[in-house]
């Protein structure tokens, strides 16, 4: 069974930072990427970073601010997220991916419960 469990989030001020844990069993992240999205009410989720195999991407909203990085031996990826802003907030979700683009995110199987993240002002 696959699963991926997500950790960190919550609350920040803006300008403070947060980092998302996701820790994947049942696949190998030799074998699969993960991408890292959000959702914001009333919208669909989008994704705003994914590595595989070293590749990323960023979305041009978090670029700069957020950082993703993999340890492959813990079978856990992480989101840095720094200089948060109060539009971040959305409920943030991890995800496997199959493939990493320069201008996304494809090939979404299994999904996190997600995690709300709120910035204040």
């Amino acid at each position: 069974e696959v699963q991926l469990l997500q950790s960190g989030g919550g609350l920040a001020q803006a300008g403070g930072s947060l980092r998302l844990s996701c820790s994947v069993s049942g696949v190998s992240l030799d074998d699969y990427g993960i991408g890292w999205f959000r959702q914001f009410p009333g919208e669909e989720r989008a994704d705003i970073s994914c590595i595989r195999n070293g590749g990323t991407y960023y979305d041009a909203s978090v670029k700069g601010r957020f950082t993703i990085s993999s340890n492959n031996a813990k079978s856990t990826v992480f989101l840095q997220m720094n200089n948060l802003k109060p539009e971040d907030t959305a409920v943030y979700f991890c995800a496997t991916v199959t493939r990493v683009r320069g201008y996304g995110c494809y090939g979404t199987d299994y999904w996190s419960l997600g995690t709300q993240i709120t910035v204040s002002p």
